[in-house]
This record gives structure tokens, sequence and C-alpha cells, in this order.
């Protein structure tokens, strides 16, 4: 799943190539991933692109007259940047990977794409983009939040630290890979209970937050958008590295799977040695 750091990175990657460039119009090949339907997609046809942004995890593009097409990527989701299509005509609706496509004034532009059978990508054209639920409910930006308001956030919700650092509405931007990053970094348990977090805890948590997010936005804005999973996996030291070494202490690295997704972590940095059970598992020998 896209997360901040890319989300960021798509963001300048497309005021670098898009500003500036008229939309030729807007095609929707997976109706289901749009939200919205007033003001409608030809709205955008003939106006010019003038910014884009991020909420969160959210991207907005903007376009003149203040229209916004802000997208969540969701798990599966993904841009790709195109100097110019195979074919000049409209997509049709269909089965493919593609859900969107922008097409742009000089023959370039964007498909919007999701992979798999669970389709929760989701677009919407607004006049603001408040007006997205998601966008609405979206916490303080985890990466700039400061250390107080950080702490309070993290105080609001009683909960396990992991899941609380991935929602959405304590703070915008983190999801599942670099909440395990985060929690390394800051050397806790994925399960620490946030209500048991002391001071000096929290404000190592609100450093590692920041210099893993910024550490991470710094390796990925610049990059094509075809690099930038590619780029992400470079730089993770616990995620998705499930029995390789720690390269902070060379212990072996685990991991917790719950029954859509995991985590990974590392023992010796973060749990005083303990394997963590995996959930899975646990189910199924009561």
């Amino acid at each position: 799943m896209p997360e901040l750091p890319e989300v960021e990175a798509l963001a300048g990657y497309l005021r670098q190539r898009t500003v500036g460039r008229r939309v030729d119009r807007l095609d929707v090949a997976a109706v289901s991933a749009l939200k919205t339907y007033d003001p409608p997609t030809t709205a955008v046809a003939g106006r010019t692109v003038v910014d884009a942004r991020r909420h969160g995890k959210f991207l907005d593009v903007v376009v003149d007259g203040d229209l916004h097409l802000v997208v969540h990527l969701a798990r599966a989701g993904w841009l790709h940047y195109r100097e110019g299509f195979p074919s000049a005509a409209p997509l049709r609706p269909g089965k493919g990977p593609i859900a969107l496509r922008v097409r742009l004034d000089d023959g370039s532009g964007f498909d919007l794409t999701e992979a798999g059978t669970q389709k929760s990508l989701a677009v919407y054209l607004v006049t603001d983009p408040a007006q997205v639920p998601g966008v609405a409910r979206l916490g303080p930006d985890a990466l700039s939040v400061d250390q107080s308001v950080f702490a309070e956030r993290i105080r609001s919700r009683r909960g396990q630290v992991k899941g609380v650092l991935t929602d959405q509405q304590v703070l915008a931007g983190v999801g599942n890979a670099y909440s395990d990053e985060i929690l390394h970094a800051a050397k806790l348990s994925p399960f620490a209970l946030t209500d048991r977090l002391t001071d000096e805890q929290l404000t190592t948590l609100h450093a590692a937050t920041r210099r893993v997010l910024t550490e991470a936005v710094q390796r990925s804005v610049g990059q094509r958008a075809a690099e930038l999973k590619s780029e992400k996996r470079s730089g993770l030291q616990v995620h998705a590295r499930t029995g390789l070494p720690c390269p902070v202490c060379g212990d072996t690295v685990r991991e917790v799977s719950f029954s859509g997704s995991s985590l990974q972590y590392c023992p010796a940095c973060q749990t005083d040695g303990r394997t963590l059970a995996d959930r899975r598992l646990s189910r199924l020998v009561r």
C-alpha cells in the first residue's frame, strides 16, 4: 500500500510533469472506483492542471476552477505515468487493471490501476478535498505534527501502539510498512499499550516517526513513479524481511500474521528477545 512517502513523491512527480498542461479528457474504466458523480468527470476536460498535493495517503490533482481529483490508491492501486498512449480511443469498462485514465493535451497522461480481485481504489472529483469522507476525518499529518500534539494523539486512543499509529484519524499518513519501521527505530513492541507508554517513550516514538518518514521521503522524491515501489523496499529494515537478519543487531526478523495482513519486528531490538505469538496459530491451537 502506498503510504505518506510514496504519495508525497507521486505528488511531486505529477507537479513536475502535469502542471500547466491542459486535460484532454478523463476516461473511467472501473465505474466502482469512482465515488462521486457531481461534478461529472467531463468537467475536467479543457481545464489546466495547477497543482498536485497530498492529504495523508490521499493524492490530490488540482485543476483550474478549483476542481480536485482526489485518489486513494488503497492496498493494490498505483499510478503509471505515460509519455504517450498506444491508442487514442476512449477506455471501455472492463476487467483489466486500469481503473481511470487522464489524458493531457501533449499526448501524455497517467493511468490509475489496481491489481487483484479486491477492488478498493477510490477516486473522487470534488470542489473541496474536505468533501471526501476519508480526508475530512484525517488527523494531524505524521510528517509535520509536533511532539506535544503527537503524544496527545497517541494517548487519545487506548490500544496496541501498532494499530493506533496506523489509525488515520489519529495521525495521517502511516500504514503497515512504515509503522513497522518506526516501531523498530523506536525500539518498541508493536503490542505495547498506548496508555502505558512513558513520556520518554513517546518522545522517542515521535522522533522515530519524523526520522523514518523524512528519510523515506528524501529517498522517494525525484524518483520516477515506476521506481517508487522498489525504492521503498530497498530502504526497509524489518518490514517484509521475515527470516532475514536485523541490520541493527543481527537477530532474525520475525513475523506476526493476521487474517489479512502481517507485521514484522526484531525481538532483540523491540521485545527484550521475546518472540510474539503468531495470532493465526494462536487461534488454531485453542
